[in-house]
């Protein structure tokens, strides 16, 4: 039986084509299996000692355990921000159909 630990990351975008293009990017390179792209979020931040806010673009990445930190790496190369925040994470919970279409579409399943 294959195990395949799903994992997420998560990264905040200036507008959809960016977040799109570095999704598309991110998917043809096998790094994910799908993004999902939430426009019309605020975020409130600090940057360089000012306080700030503005409209954003989220993406929540879908992969797994085993392309995580390449993921991340990745994504901060293909990134239009010099200082993009990426955060990932390993889901201790996900349905076992969910861990099967991540382990074909990455192609990365281990025995277990």
């Amino acid at each position: 039986m294959n195990d395949v630990q799903a994992a997420l990351a998560w990264c905040p975008f200036p507008d959809v084509e960016s977040a799109k293009d570095v999704a598309e990017t991110l998917l043809e390179e096998r790094l994910i299996a799908c993004a999902n792209i939430i426009p019309g979020i605020i975020s409130v931040f600090e940057w360089e000692g000012q306080s700030s806010a503005q409209s954003e673009v989220a993406v929540l990445f879908k992969t797994t355990e085993e392309c995580l930190d390449r993921l991340m790496a990745r994504l901060g190369e293909c990134h239009p921000y010099d200082t993009p925040a990426i955060v990932g994470w390993l889901c201790n919970a996900a349905h076992p159909d969910t861990k099967q279409w991540l382990g074909v579409t990455l192609g990365n399943t281990t025995s277990g």
